[in-house]
């Protein structure tokens, strides 16, 4: 399968991406006129997010969510069903 060019990707998806964006802001105002949030974690890590949305490297997507993940625990212990 041959990939998209850079042109075909925008054309693709700028509509999907114009939405997105719309979105986060519209979550964004609503915080900012609750009275804003600081030192939240959840915050914070959107925040984070949308500087790596702008920094120009790559891996966004990767990097995004390991921003949002938890570590990895060797203990953690699968839920058992009810």
């Amino acid at each position: 399968m041959t990939p998209l060019t850079a042109a075909q990707a925008l054309d693709q998806s700028y509509l999907e991406a114009r939405s997105k964006l719309l979105d986060l802001a519209a979550i964004l105002d609503r915080i900012e006129r609750g009275g804003g949030i600081t030192g939240d974690s959840r915050i914070d890590a959107i925040q984070d997010s949308i500087r790596v949305l702008l920094d120009g490297q790559s891996k966004r997507a990767e990097r995004i969510q390991t921003r949002f993940s938890q570590n990895y625990d060797p203990n953690w212990k699968r839920p058992q069903p009810r």
